[in-house]
């Protein structure tokens, strides 16, 4: 069972959030539930992979929510495909903030997780938001990683000062203009992927496997100003002090990413589960690969959250 909800975020931008919560059987509303807040890869939209991973939550009995980041999928916001990461990372206390108000969530008992870069913030969101007991992450990214050290971390820092100048000059573009340059998120061609991993990004966002109307799977040019120098880990190895389980494919080009902020934590519970076989992508949406991630995130939170 599942209901679709609106509410309004409080981080001063005016942004209606949309969501979807999903439910356990048997869901008693006059309850007190475990409740964990579910973040989509960058590009996404609830309706792809964070859905599936919040509907299955469900089935193990915690209530969870699905949502759109602001100015993206459902939720309002312009200009649209906006990615600016402090704003993404806030959102997700921003659905925290909704779900307090509910009287079937037990506020001591909420928990975070997200996929690829949705689990990045989520990282910086439980950096920042105490009241966030527990965090998952499934093929996490940090996005300021990605884009100035590349996918498999072969690009030094200051080598990406080109990507700054970049959006820079986008945003002068951009100024008085009505189409506002943008960058991809994933390949939009086929053919434009590095390499068959990312080929399997194109196909998850821009084919029956799993598009949608509102992923186009791209973001402004103009966010590579806050992207390219934010880290979403910053201070972990102070204030990340809650239990962490990563979920990463063995062969994810992305897992380094996931090794470096358990390496960096300050908690001292936390896990890495590595799955047999899986990529990156494999982990959004192939069912062994799936099932097997739930099949530890599930009785972590319930562990954690008390759920």
């Amino acid at each position: 069972m599942s209901t679709n909800v609106t509410f309004k975020n409080l981080n001063g931008q005016g942004i209606t959030m949309a969501a979807t919560i999903h439910f356990p059987a048997g869901f008693d509303e006059s309850k007190k539930y475990a409740t964990v807040v579910v973040s989509h890869p960058g590009g996404g939209v609830k309706e792809q992979t964070a859905g599936l991973y919040a509907s299955k939550l469900a089935e193990n009995g915690l209530v969870a929510i699905a949502f759109d980041r602001s100015y993206q999928g459902a939720s309002s916001g312009e200009p649209r495909q906006l990615e600016n990461p402090y704003v993404s990372a806030e959102d997700v206390s921003a659905v925290i903030d909704y779900l307090t108000t509910l009287p079937y969530v037990d506020p001591a008992k909420i928990g975070a997780m997200g996929i690829c870069a949705g689990a990045g913030y989520s990282a910086n969101a439980a950096i920042n938001d105490r009241r966030i007991k527990a965090l998952g992450m499934v093929s996490a990214v940090n996005i300021g990683q990605m884009f100035r050290n590349g996918w498999e971390n072969n690009v030094k820092d200051a080598d990406a000062v080109g990507y700054l100048d970049f959006g820079s000059n986008a945003r002068t573009s951009d100024a008085g203009k009505p189409e506002l340059v943008t960058i991809p998120l994933a390949p939009l061609k086929k053919e434009d992927a590095p390499n068959a991993e990312l080929a399997e990004a194109w196909e998850y966002y821009h084919t029956s496997r799993a598009e949608h109307p509102r992923a186009p799977g791209y973001a402004l040019a103009r966010n590579l100003n806050q992207i390219i120098t934010y880290d979403a880990y910053h201070l972990a190895e102070a204030f990340l002090t809650q239990p962490i389980l990563a979920v990463a494919g063995s062969v994810a080009g992305s897992k380094w990413m996931s090794d470096n902020l358990l390496a960096r934590a300050a908690s001292t519970d936390k896990t890495l589960h590595v799955v047999a076989g899986a990529n990156h992508m494999s982990l959004y949406d192939v069912p062994k690969y799936v099932d097997e991630a739930v099949s530890v995130l599930a009785p972590f939170f319930r562990a954690k959250l008390g759920g």
